[in-house]
Formats: structure tokens, C-alpha cells, sequence
């Protein structure tokens, strides 16, 4: 029966030992993490419109990370109910287009709006994640019990100390804008900040529902009428 309730307290201490050690961790990552993304907006009070089909249209350099941003933020949309297609669906990124010839394809697949995405930069600084101590007191009280034999007085001991190091964070700054059929100056525009994005597609599925929101409270989003 000894020899059981040590295996017993041996399980439940390394449980809560492992336990411990990832809380820590989850508090050193957020420590070190603000807001993974900001949008700031702008309505233009003399264009008054709505939109149901919208033309997604991110102006990056690189295919790699225009493809998969425009994708998710496509999806995002049309997860939501708001017609949405990609410019790599009608247009061949190889070829240079005049702007006439974007708005005659769009007129032909039934496109009223044309939301445009541009990089502005990224801005970078450098944080000091200062070392921070936790106290575990629930396995302080079995140093004694244990007799600092196997367990070391301490192996569990009392005490955890994280941080204690520099890191940078990434604040990558996109201006989106939207402009609707028969205007020439945007309707919407949104200044985002998106701090250490990791994935092209997860942040461009999270810009599109952010944007999407946005859109809706202002109520520029024309939905077709339920039959």
C-alpha cells in the first residue's frame, strides 16, 4: 500500500509539475504579445453605395504571398455571405493591365466593387522580457516529506524563473481600400496593423473577417433579398 501511494504522489506531482511549466510558458508568450491585429477606418461621405460582389485584389510583389492572402480573405468573405472573388481567378499576374481592361472584366462576372490591399511596410522593435519568478508551493511542501533523497529537495523544487531575454516584434502595416463601381475615389479605407503574423492565409482569413465586420456595422454590405 506504501509503495502504491508513492506511485500515486509521484503521477500527481510530475502532472502538476508539467502543468506548471506550460502556464509559465503561455504567460511568457503573452507577455511579449499585444493586439495581433488593428484596423483603423475612414468613410467617404460622398460616395454612397453598397456592395455584393466584391474583387479582391492584394498589390504584393510575390505570387507566394499574394495567392494565399487573397485566397483566405475570399473565403472569409463568402463564409459570410458576401460575394467575393480573387483577381488571380480573372487575371493573369504575368500580364500588365490597364485599368480600363480590369473594369470591363469585372463588369462581365457581375463585380460592383473592387477592394485593393497595399504594402506599406513594417515597422520592428525590440523588447526586453524581464525575468519573472513563480513560486510552486505545492510541491515546497514535499521536500521534506521526500527527505531530499531521489527527489532531489528541489528537482520539484519551489521555484521557476522565465524570460530574461530581448525580443523583436513585427508590426506589418497593409492600407486597404475600397472602391465601387462609377467612383473614382475610395468609399472605405482601413489602415491595418498586424503584429508577428506567422501564415499568409491565417492572417489573411482573419484581415477578411475583420474587414467584413467593419463593412457590416457601417452597413455597406448589400445582401440578396432572402426568397
Amino acid at each position: 500500500m506504501k509503495n502504491k501511494y508513492i506511485c500515486e504522489k509521484h503521477m500527481n506531482m510530475r502532472k502538476t509539475f508539467i502543468y506548471v511549466i506550460i502556464l509559465a510558458a503561455v504567460v511568457s508568450l503573452l507577455s511579449r504579445c499585444g493586439t495581433p491585429l488593428s484596423l483603423t477606418t475612414w468613410k467617404n461621405p460622398d460616395v454612397k453605395a453598397q456592395v455584393s460582389k466584391v474583387a479582391v485584389m492584394p498589390l504584393f510583389e510575390k505570387l507566394e504571398y499574394l495567392k494565399p492572402f487573397e485566397q483566405s480573405v475570399v473565403s472569409r468573405f463568402n463564409s459570410h455571405g458576401l460575394k467575393a472573388i480573387g483577381s488571380l481567378e480573372f487575371l493573369n499576374p504575368a500580364i500588365r493591365y490597364e485599368i480600363n481592361d480590369i473594369k470591363k472584366k469585372c463588369d462581365s462576372l457581375g463585380v460592383d466593387a473592387i477592394l485593393l490591399f497595399i504594402y506599406e511596410g513594417v515597422d520592428k522593435t525590440d523588447n526586453y522580457i524581464p525575468p519573472t519568478t513563480y513560486y510552486n508551493g505545492y510541491y515546497g511542501g514535499y521536500g521534506g516529506y521526500w527527505g531530499g533523497g531521489y527527489w532531489g529537495g528541489g528537482f520539484y523544487g519551489a521555484t521557476m524563473t522565465t524570460g530574461g531575454y530581448w525580443a523583436t516584434t513585427a508590426v506589418f502595416n497593409l492600407t486597404a481600400k475600397l472602391y465601387v463601381k462609377g467612383s473614382k475615389d475610395p468609399m472605405w479605407t482601413g489602415a491595418l496593423r498586424i503584429t508577428d503574423p506567422t501564415h499568409i492565409d491565417e492572417t489573411g482569413y482573419m484581415v477578411g473577417g475583420t474587414i467584413y465586420a467593419d463593412w457590416k456595422k457601417e452597413n455597406l454590405i448589400k445582401f440578396a433579398s432572402k426568397k
